[in-house]
């Protein structure tokens, strides 16, 4: 983690232009929202929007608990703490708020993002909250991209964004990845090999930490590779990172995130990352909190698509949100965020123990384990069977194990010997019957792929 300040050049904004899509460069700002700004001028008469009166609002008062985080020793907090809002703070959750965030936690996140990745204000980046990061990362596809694009995809890829592209009619071009994350070899092959009269992709899409479905981490090496790439062949890179902070390794090994890495080297101008944050894994997955963090123009894009489709994330979560992590301060949430990763580490350890107790001793998946995240991506080795959705989708499910086909995960749906296992949610004994019913179920199926009875 840095907390750099040294001065950074940044893109300017007309180097965006080439890269919105004609759907973002058509849209126009609210006629009302653009002008909220203007209602906190001194002694300005507001007639501009239809809120309504508050007064009417039957809400009167907000308390809720919360844990504390651990102890700098990793010891578990103390006990619950009462936390509430005050009656200015509920009066401006439950009513209109800013497009890109309420301000308290807004410039929290600001914050938190200068003392994780080294990140400040005035580099020509900005943030924006919304619902969830699937809600960004759709107005952002949708800001990048013109039908039919190309864009270059971690391969295999997070199944929920693969609507997104295909509402697009968009063509995808699959980087490998492996066990180190995506392939920088498979990029610069693609990149280089791209034919002279196609315009090159403009975007790449990918899952640095705990890729969803792999679990793999970009090591540091492949990452540079890729932000090198970017610069040579001129592309963004959309950086998902839900899992950034359930990374199972040591902090002196972690690999910087891509918006961090493009500020360390001053001889290129930033402008090139545009990343996407969750509070879904680390707070609650129901309040609904991503934020979205890279260059202003194409922030100010994907704010005047929530103008239009659903005018602001919910008023009432983000004040929640803000008053829990003010209470606890970044160094509260950090020893919070470590604690969540401990326990998905032990999560994971206590899988690949049941993993090589019923699947590993008699070859019959492979599997590399993951650094960060919440899956186990693995192959079922059945001779003569190359597809895993049959096994999984009937034959596991009759025995009452559900998990997902490594074909969902693939943008044209071909076969894939590959599965993706949650470990997050069941107990160490539930782990072992899950890996006991799914030795039997690979068996059966091997004994039907070799004809026997």
């Amino acid at each position: 983690m840095s907390s750099a300040v040294t001065p950074v050049d940044f893109l300017p904004e007309s180097f965006y232009t080439p890269f919105l899509s004609d759907v973002a460069k058509a849209r126009r700002p609210s006629p009302i929202r653009s002008l909220y700004p203007l209602e906190a001028t001194p002694g300005l008469l507001s007639l501009l929007a239809g809120k309504p009166n508050p007064t009417t609002f039957p809400f009167t008062s907000f308390q809720f608990t919360a844990r504390a985080p651990p102890t700098d020793d990793g010891a578990p907090g103390g006990e619950d703490v009462a936390l509430s809002l005050s009656a200015g703070e509920l009066a401006a959750a439950l009513q209109y708020g800013p497009t890109s965030g309420m301000p308290p936690l807004v410039d929290w996140l600001y914050g938190l993002q200068h003392l994780v990745h080294g990140r400040g204000r005035g580099e020509g980046w900005s943030l924006s909250v919304g619902t969830g990061s699937q809600d960004l990362l759709s107005k952002a596809i949708t800001a990048l991209l013109n039908p039919g694009d190309a864009v270059l995809v971690q391969s295999p890829v997070y199944c929920s964004i693969l609507p997104l592209f295909d509402s697009l009619q968009c063509e995808q071009i699959e980087v490998d990845t492996d066990a180190d994350g995506i392939s920088s070899t498979s990029l610069r092959a693609i990149l280089e090999g791209w034919p002279a009269t196609k315009p090159k992709p403009r975007v790449l899409y990918t899952v640095p930490y705990g890729g969803n479905p792999t679990g793999a981490t970009a090591t540091l090496a492949r990452r540079r590779e890729v932000l090198q790439l970017a610069r040579e062949h001129n592309f963004l890179i959309m950086e998902d990172d839900p899992y950034f902070y359930l990374y199972f390794g040591p902090s002196d090994s972690r690999p910087v995130s891509f918006f961090s890495l493009e500020r360390s080297d001053v001889a290129h101008p930033v402008g090139r990352v545009l990343r996407f944050d969750s509070l879904s894994k680390v707070l609650s997955a129901g309040m609904r909190i991503g934020f979205a963090s890279g260059p202003e123009p194409l922030l100010r894009a994907i704010d005047a698509h929530t103008m239009s489709a659903n005018l602001q994330s919910a008023g009432l979560t983000q004040a929640v949100a803000a008053t829990l992590l003010s209470s606890w301060g970044y160094d509260g949430f950090l020893r919070h965020v470590r604690g969540v990763a401990d326990f998905y580490r032990e999560k994971r350890d206590v899988f690949a123990a049941a993993m090589q107790r019923h699947l590993g001793a008699e070859g019959l998946a492979e599997w590399a384990p993951p650094q960060a995240g919440m899956f186990f991506w693995f192959k079922l080795v059945i001779p003569g069977a190359e597809d895993s959705a049959q096994v999984v989708r009937t034959q596991a499910v009759a025995r009452g194990v559900l998990a997902l086909p490594g074909t969902v995960f693939l943008p044209d749906g071909r076969a894939s010997a590959y599965v993706r296992a949650a470990f997050s949610l069941l107990s160490e004994q539930e782990v072992d019957e899950a890996m006991r019913r799914l030795r039997a179920t690979i068996l059966d199926a091997r004994s039907a792929a070799s004809g026997e009875k």
